[in-house]
């Protein structure tokens, strides 16, 4: 009878110990997009680098972020436009520097403007939409915060990534709950048609054991095909959290105003 008990309470040890080392995963795409928001601020700062591919044409950046309750700042240098550019977001502006070759359309001859989506130079009318919505995609917080918005948890699982170990999660936004914070070019007449029609965006996220984003995808390429375009896709990878960065506005007397030369 003693050796029966003893083997009831082996057998019960080890079901409990198979249950305690299951991996915790979320399964609800509002709660892991809190989790990931709270340890993005936790961890305060990271190094980034991105990869944007649109149809054929692949560009690469790399930068640096700050994160906090009033904002991310970042600074970063892509080729998004062909050639090498620099951008700070901070206080929710962006900024670029203008090629030294074209300072000559700036007022004063300064190296830095400010860019925005309905700015009336000619800068902003040309690149400002998508170099505003190139460095938010480059902002963990807005990609969680749309996933928290519209996303649903299709599947995870534990992996690894770059020999880390990962949790990797993918979701799935629904353009009908999104609405235009999805815009990628795409006008808001058209989101609205394609979430009638059920498209919805991949997205896929990798987080460290603290919940913080090692890497996220976004895949476009759905919206895009849908009205004519290509492969339209978003990564961006993030490591040395906690490390010391440089972000900030550029100082008053080195911005202008492009096209007032």
């Amino acid at each position: 009878m003693r050796g029966t008990v003893l083997a009831g309470v082996a057998l019960l040890a080890v079901a409990a110990g198979g249950c305690s080392s299951a991996p915790d995963r979320f399964t609800d795409a509002r709660a892991l997009a809190d989790a990931v928001t709270a340890a993005t601020l936790a961890g305060h700062t990271a190094k980034f680098s991105t990869e944007v591919t649109t149809g054929t044409t692949v560009s690469r950046g790399q930068g640096q972020a700050q994160f906090g309750q009033g904002g991310t700042s970042l600074s970063m240098t892509t080729d998004y436009v062909g050639e090498p550019l620099e951008l700070r977001l901070a206080d929710r502006t962006l900024y670029a520097k203008v090629p030294e070759a074209a300072r000559d359309q700036v007022s004063g001859h300064r190296a830095w403007v400010r860019i925005s989506a309905d700015g009336q130079d000619s800068f902003s009318q040309v690149m400002g939409g998508s170099l505003l919505q190139l460095a938010e995609q480059n902002d963990p917080a807005y990609t969680v915060a749309q996933a928290r918005t519209a996303g649903v948890v299709s599947s995870s699982d534990e992996t690894q990534l770059d020999g880390a170990a990962a949790e990797h999660y993918r979701l799935t936004v629904d353009l009908t709950k999104l609405g235009a914070e999805l815009s990628a070019g795409v006008p808001g007449e058209a989101l609205t048609r394609l979430g009638k029609q059920g498209v919805t965006v991949p997205l896929d996220l990798w987080l460290d054991a603290r919940h913080r984003p090692m890497q996220l995808v976004l895949d476009l390429s759905p919206v895009a095909k849908a009205v004519g375009g290509g492969v339209s896709v978003v990564k961006a990878r993030y490591t040395d959290w906690g490390a010391p960065v440089s972000v900030g506005a550029p100082n008053s007397d080195e911005i202008g105003t492009f096209g007032a030369g």
